[in-house]
């Protein structure tokens, strides 16, 4: 296991390398393992793209992103503006059911809400909208509507993860609690750990994924 000084160093190069991020006003503590980011970001997809960098880092337990988003002048719109952008790029994403999503747009911050089928058009909505010019922060209240059991949904996750080439199902172990899946155990890779995120997430019914797999050190 990384100590905190070398994983906080690790996050910190990490950062450096992303082509999106500016990580001259971003800041990095680490303590037991937990990682957390402070500073300011000029818009909302770098922010994303910090804490996804952070969550490739080997070694870390979790990371808690506290960045500010500090839009500048030239980046600022107005909420209709923001409004009408959303509007067309959820329209637009063939993944999505558009007609059962709607969204709130104040003061710069977006509010999805709506519901949908599966859990991978939840986040295909986020994504959708996340590298909106003007958008400050984003709340995802869209629901994932169960059509399945607690058992089908484990079952289909195994399927799932067998038939996936990167991911070792035999080191992964799946807990439901109603629509709510939680995955554990250890893997070799990020890549491992993403596709068996990614298997779970796509199980009709899944309303959440919580992945709580650790990479092998």
């Amino acid at each position: 296991m990384k100590a905190d000084i070398e994983l906080q160093q690790s996050v910190l190069d990490e950062l450096k390398w992303e082509p999106i991020i500016d990580a001259s006003e971003i800041g990095v503590s680490v303590q037991s393992g937990l990682v957390t980011l402070n500073g300011f970001v000029k818009n909302l997809a770098e922010k994303w793209a910090a804490e996804r960098a952070a969550q490739l880092v080997a070694g870390g337990k979790a990371v808690t992103n506290k960045l500010v988003v500090n839009l500048p002048e030239d980046q600022q719109r107005p909420d209709e503006e923001i409004a009408l952008a959303a509007s067309r790029a959820i329209e637009w994403n063939v993944l999505i059911s558009e007609n059962r999503i709607n969204f709130v747009v104040e003061n710069g911050c977006i509010s999805l809400h709506g519901d949908v089928t599966f859990q991978y058009q939840k986040l295909e909505a986020e994504r959708a909208v996340r590298t909106l010019r003007g958008l400050r922060d984003l709340t995802n209240d869209i629901k994932v509507i169960p059509v399945v059991s607690a058992t089908d949904i484990k079952v289909r996750i195994e399927s799932a993860l067998e038939r996936a080439a990167a991911a070792d199902a035999q080191g992964i172990s799946i807990e439901t609690n109603g629509s709510v899946v939680t995955l554990r155990g250890t893997v070799s890779t990020s890549k491992e750990r993403e596709q068996a995120e990614r298997a779970a997430s796509t199980a009709p019914g899944v309303s959440e994924v919580k992945n709580d797999i650790r990479i092998a050190a």
